[in-house]
């Protein structure tokens, strides 16, 4: 599927793949400084609701570092105009062609984590510039949530 170019404000956070416990210390205290600093209030002309986290900035494929940004889509026209609030970041993701996957269950089981490992053992020619997890309403269950997961491909 074809996604249109996009921009996303929010935090970020370097991290990588090869140490599960630094992985899960990094993503959650990412979330939790989302959450607990209300960071999608913050945010200045949101498009919708949803939080985006992206995954960029490889340093290579998915075994080397790269950049988790969590935050929401806005509208770049209006956001360039305006001053972002101290500790976020504007960045703007070219688009290109991706493959959906929906990771379905309980977030607290770790299903998204669970979709993950399914992605980097498919052989899935991935294009490594931006790769995205969105949580909309279909994620407020957090027993039985929705979470759609887009991977940049190379074709």
């Amino acid at each position: 599927m074809k996604i249109e170019a996009f921009s996303i404000v929010g935090i970020t956070v370097r991290t990588d793949n090869s140490n599960l416990q630094k992985l899960t210390y990094d993503m959650q205290n990412l979330w939790g400084k989302f959450i607990a600093e209300n960071i999608a209030q913050q945010i200045p002309h949101k498009i919708d609701e949803s939080i985006y986290c992206i995954y960029t900035e490889y340093a290579g494929d998915h075994t080397q570092p790269y950049t988790a940004l969590l935050g929401c889509k806005v509208d770049c026209a209006l956001v360039q105009n305006e001053v972002i609030p101290a500790g976020l970041v504007c960045q703007n993701f070219a688009g290109g062609n991706y493959k959906q996957y929906i990771a379905k269950g309980s977030l607290l089981e770790g299903v998204v984590f669970a979709k993950w490992q399914e992605i980097w053992a498919s052989g899935l020619p991935r294009a490594y510039t931006a790769d995205f997890e969105v949580y909309g309403a279909k994620a407020q269950n957090l027993e039985a949530a929705e979470i759609e997961i887009f991977i940049a491909t190379q074709d």
